[in-house]
């Protein structure tokens, strides 16, 4: 990841005060979560097999959820391209 991308990343995860203990980034690594670019600008389709273990998974339309985490929504719009 060019260094500009991870400073955005990092500035991101900052504002939305990212957990120290969220298992779903590793520093030097990034987002280890799946998930997928669906077309809404604030949301991603959470792929992940328990999302209800993520602070940012939003259920909607009973067994369907989506990431609302704005640096994981960053990385999936501008890197995973």
């Amino acid at each position: 990841m060019e260094q500009a991308h991870v400073q955005e990343v990092e500035r991101i995860m900052y504002e939305i005060e990212l957990p120290k203990d969220f298992r779903f980034y590793k520093p030097g690594v990034g987002f280890t979560c799946k998930a997928k670019d669906v077309g809404m600008e604030s949301y991603l389709s959470c792929l992940e097999e328990h999302p209800l273990e993520c602070k940012f998974s939003v259920g909607f339309f009973g067994d369907m959820y989506y990431c609302s985490c704005s640096a994981r929504i960053y990385v999936a719009k501008m890197l995973e391209k």
